[in-house]
């Protein structure tokens, strides 16, 4: 009988009254259930005092995850942040390490928002802190006065690059995802493939090439009402895919 793959989900950590927690969002560990198909293990962001070998070890895929912080820009040698922009350093302490490891050992991995741009970042890329004042682009962020269901609506088309893995899914060459981000893919690190641009050119998706397997990472959140629609149930099918493959290897 074949047991459900374990898939980590990565917590920020966050300050609530006097005492710090590691937190992660419903929506993540939910789509890792529902949509997946695995058991969800939350990974705090703990740094240095985890060790990451033995976790890696013993899971069978991880999600990185969005969130309202940003990476601090010294680890792609960006420029300071703004004052009173939102960071988590013990994150990205954290994820940074852990995506390369990840990948390199052959587990499979899923990046969404924060958790695309850490991928990024990761293997040598450098990010748009405002990508709503570059020249050209489009704002990206959501309306923050409308409700959830419209911040999370259908915001703007993605082109999908033919050859790739959203196109190997069989999705269509155009879709609608949400929004909501403020920073994006400036430089693209080496050695990602583009798999989906906004229209205004922005990289919204990409693979690592040369992955054992499955390493992906989206812009927009597919997490967000997956199981009813299709484009972004794909996504996170092939993701739980991977992840039951290496479970049975294991």
């Amino acid at each position: 009988m074949s047991r459900l793959p374990l898939i980590g989900v990565t917590a920020c950590s966050k300050q609530i009254g006097p005492h710090p927690y590691h937190i992660v969002g419903d929506k993540y560990v939910r789509a890792v259930a529902v949509a997946a198909g695995g058991l969800p293990l939350v990974i705090p962001s703990l740094a240095e005092l985890i060790d990451q070998p033995t976790l890696l070890a013993n899971l069978d895929g991880l999600l990185f995850t969005g969130s309202p912080s940003n990476v601090e820009p010294h680890h792609y040698s960006g420029p300071a942040s703004e004052p009173g922009t939102q960071h988590d350093v013990a994150r990205d302490q954290t994820t940074l390490p852990l995506i390369r490891q990840a990948v390199a050992a052959g587990i499979p991995v899923l990046g969404i928002c924060r958790g695309f741009q850490e991928m990024n970042v990761a293997f040598g890329g450098s990010l748009h802190q405002k990508v709503h004042e570059v020249p050209g682009m489009m704002d990206h962020r959501e309306p923050e006065d409308q409700p959830l269901e419209v911040q999370y609506g259908p915001a703007h088309l993605v082109h999908v690059q033919p050859g790739g893995v959203l196109s190997g899914l069989g999705l269509p060459d155009e879709f609608l995802v949400n929004s909501i981000h403020g920073q994006g893919v400036q430089r693209l690190a080496p050695g990602l493939r583009v798999e989906a641009l906004a229209p205004d050119g922005l990289i919204e998706a990409f693979s690592v090439e040369g992955a054992p397997r499955f390493a992906f990472g989206v812009q927009w959140h597919p997490e967000w009402q997956v199981r009813s629609n299709p484009n972004y149930l794909a996504i996170f099918q092939a993701f739980g895919e991977a992840c039951r493959e290496r479970a049975g290897q294991r």
